[in-house]
């Protein structure tokens, strides 16, 4: 088997700047243009019908667009596309520290040029007024189902909590090859199907950033709570990991295989000691 080599820095930048790019374009975008949706009625044809795709339509274009990215570039820079994610699987000892500043500041970049760009296009309707509706994350006014600051500080926890632990899980080599990017896309869009009514979900500080300044209405003022408790779960995920699962990997990939010296053997077994493998 050839040997594993990692790509250089620019690229694994530029990887992760297109991928947030995709994820803030792909899922906001769904929510600014086709969420709500109505039909231009034609003369005598009646009322507007509403052609939108909705929650569902807009949780599953954010899984699609993880799912798209991470296969088409994950094997590059390892597909987080998520300043909290790259938090999460540094604690874990996945990845390196010296590599966070880099990759926090492509995603931050690479989602607000993708903010702009739906600003830009969204400005081709005369009838657009993007103070408000730029999808942006906020809470007490701001929560599309009025939650106030503290239930949304818990939801954006836990939920990027299990984000990471499903990223975590599944990027172990003992996982089923080739299918992390379909298990974790699809785990984004469960998070939205529970939490868009609750906050316009965030679980990711970029993607936040990327429209809070463009849709105004007091979104920049809440942004911190969408770097906070994202950061939050994601730390708690990678502190507590390996608890869970027995094995403390001390790798620098986040797709590296499990080395039997990771294994975390109980106080008082002997590590020598004969065992049964199944």
């Amino acid at each position: 088997m050839a040997a594993m080599q990692t790509p250089e820095m620019t690229k694994r930048l530029l990887a992760e700047f297109v991928g947030t790019f995709w994820l803030v374009f792909g899922g906001c975008g769904a929510a600014i243009f086709a969420a709500g949706f109505m039909s231009t009625p034609t003369l005598g044809a009646g009322n507007p019908v509403h052609l939108g795709i909705g929650f569902l339509g807009v949780a599953l274009a954010f899984g699609l667009t993880v799912l798209t990215m991470a296969y088409a570039v994950g094997h590059v820079s390892g597909g987080h596309f998520n300043p909290a994610v790259t938090i999460g699987v540094t604690i874990a000892k996945r990845f390196e520290w010296k590599d966070v500043p880099g990759y926090v500041a492509a995603q931050v970049l690479g989602g607000l040029a993708a903010g702009g760009a739906l600003w830009a296009i969204a400005h081709g309707r005369d009838v657009f007024d993007a103070t408000g509706n730029m999808a942006a994350n906020g809470y007490g006014a701001n929560s599309p189902g009025g939650y106030n600051m503290v239930a949304v500080l818990c939801a954006e926890v836990l939920l990027t909590m299990f984000f990471v632990y499903v990223i975590l899980g599944v990027t172990r080599e003992s996982a089923p090859t080739g299918f992390a990017p379909l298990a974790i896309g699809l785990c984004l869009t469960l998070i939205h199907l529970i939490s868009i009514p609750i906050s316009n979900t965030s679980v990711n500080p970029a993607r936040s950033t990327a429209v809070a300044f463009f849709n105004g209405a007091g979104a920049p003022g809440q942004l911190w709570l969408f770097w906070v408790a994202p950061i939050i779960g994601a730390a708690i995920a990678g502190a507590t990991f390996h608890l869970i699962t027995g094995i403390d990997r001390r790798d620098r990939d986040i797709t590296g295989s499990v080395r039997r010296e990771d294994e975390v053997v109980p106080e008082g077994v002997d590590p020598d000691a004969p065992r049964l493998h199944r």
